[in-house]
C-alpha cells in the first residue's frame, strides 16, 4: 500500500504574518554599542551588525510606513548608537564631531540600502523588454578587424544609432523568462554587457567599448545610458503573504551565490515593491519510506537557507539581490514572505 503524506509546506495565514511581525527584535550576539558609518557601508550591512534579522532594520529605527519608503539618510562619519534603555532596542544618530584626522574630506553621499555596484546596471532599462526591442534598438553589425568578441578599448560598428548620448549601455539580445510554475513566458531579459561611447557618426556609426563585464560582439544591442540614482529604500517585509519562485539566474548559469542577481516570477501585480525582503527555501522533494510491506511517500518541508532584497520591479517579474545564503541558489527555489 502506498500513501502520500504532505507536510504543511508554508504558513501564509494572516495570523502567521501578524505573529511574526510581533516578534521582539533579536540583537546579534556581538552587537556593538555604536558604529561609525564609513564609505562602503550599506543599510543591510550595518543592520547585520546589530540584528540577527537584518531585514528588520526599520523597526530598530522606529520607522513608520512612510519613513520606510523614504528612510533616514545616513552618511559616512555619522555615529550610530544602540539604545537598550527601553523595552525594545533602538538605533539613533549621535550628534558628535569626529576628529578631523578621521575624515579629511567632506563626504555628502548617503549610503545605499544594498551594494550599489552589484545592481547599478539593472536600475536602468531594458533588463525586461518587449519582443519589438529586437528590431528598434541600435545593433552591432561588425567589429574592428572582424574580431569575434571585443573588450574595453575595442571598436565596433553600429547600425541604427540615431540618438545622441555621452555613454551607451550594451546588452545581449533578449531571451524569454519562463515561469517555473505555469511554463508561460513572463517577458524577455536582456543581459547587460558593458558601456561604450560613440567616436564617429554614420550608419553604421563607430563606437569604442569603455567597460565590459562580458565579451561584446555582433548582434549585441545598445541603448543610451541614463543617470542612475542611489536607492534609498530600506529593507522591509511585505504587508501580505507572497510566495513565488526563482524564474532565472542572471547570466544563464545554473546556480549562483551571494551578491548575485536573480529574477522572481512575481511582480507589481502580485504586491511586490522595492525594498521587499523574502526568505529563500529549497524544495526538499519527496522521500520513500519502507517498513515491512508498507511504503509511504513523504513530501518533505522546504528548508530555509537565505534571503533576497528586491531592487527593481516590473508588472509580472522582479529583480532581487541574493543577500545571506548558506547554499547555492538555483532556478525554481521558493521565495516567501519572512
Amino acid at each position: 500500500m502506498i500513501r502520500i503524506i504532505s507536510a504543511l509546506l508554508l504558513c501564509f495565514s494572516t495570523a502567521c504574518a501578524i505573529a511574526q511581525d510581533a516578534k521582539p527584535l533579536q540583537l546579534a550576539d556581538d552587537a556593538p554599542d555604536r558604529h561609525i558609518v564609513v564609505p562602503g557601508d550599506t543599510l543591510w550591512g550595518i543592520s547585520g551588525k546589530f540584528l540577527k534579522e537584518p531585514h528588520r532594520w526599520p523597526e530598530l529605527w522606529r520607522m513608520n510606513k512612510e519613513q520606510v519608503k523614504n528612510p533616514h539618510r545616513i552618511y559616512p562619519g555619522q555615529v550610530l548608537v544602540l539604545d537598550k534603555s527601553g523595552a525594545n532596542p533602538q538605533l539613533r544618530v549621535e550628534n558628535v564631531q569626529l576628529q578631523p584626522k578621521v575624515y579629511s574630506e567632506a563626504i555628502s553621499k548617503a549610503i545605499p540600502s544594498i551594494p550599489q555596484g552589484a545592481i547599478e546596471p539593472f536600475l536602468s532599462k531594458p533588463s525586461v523588454v518587449e519582443e519589438s526591442w529586437m528590431t528598434t534598438t541600435p545593433k552591432i553589425v561588425a567589429t574592428q578587424e572582424d574580431r569575434v568578441y571585443i573588450g574595453p578599448g575595442g571598436r565596433a560598428y553600429v547600425a541604427g544609432m540615431k540618438d545622441k548620448a555621452k555613454l551607451w549601455q550594451i546588452f545581449r539580445p533578449a531571451k524569454p523568462v519562463v515561469d517555473p510554475e505555469t511554463k508561460e513566458t513572463l517577458g524577455h531579459e536582456a543581459f547587460y554587457l558593458g558601456t561604450a561611447r560613440q567616436i564617429a557618426d554614420g550608419d553604421p556609426a563607430t563606437i569604442e567599448v569603455v567597460t565590459a563585464v562580458q565579451e561584446i560582439g555582433v548582434h549585441d544591442r545598445l541603448m543610451p545610458s541614463p543617470t542612475v540614482e542611489i536607492i534609498q529604500y530600506a529593507p522591509h517585509i511585505p504587508t501580505k503573504p507572497i510566495q513565488g519562485q526563482i524564474a532565472a539566474v542572471y547570466g544563464g548559469v545554473k546556480e549562483t551565490g551571494r551578491n548575485s542577481i536573480v529574477t522572481l516570477n512575481r511582480g507589481k501585480r502580485d504586491g511586490i515593491a522595492l525594498g521587499h525582503v523574502f526568505d529563500l527555501y529549497r524544495n526538499s522533494g519527496e522521500r520513500l519510506y519502507r517498513e515491512g510491506d508498507e511504503k509511504t511517500t513523504y513530501k518533505l518541508p522546504p528548508e530555509k537557507y537565505g534571503q533576497l532584497f528586491v531592487f527593481r520591479v516590473f508588472d509580472r517579474i522582479s529583480y532581487a539581490l541574493v543577500m545571506n545564503v548558506s547554499r547555492p541558489v538555483v532556478v525554481s527555489d521558493i521565495v516567501r514572505t519572512p
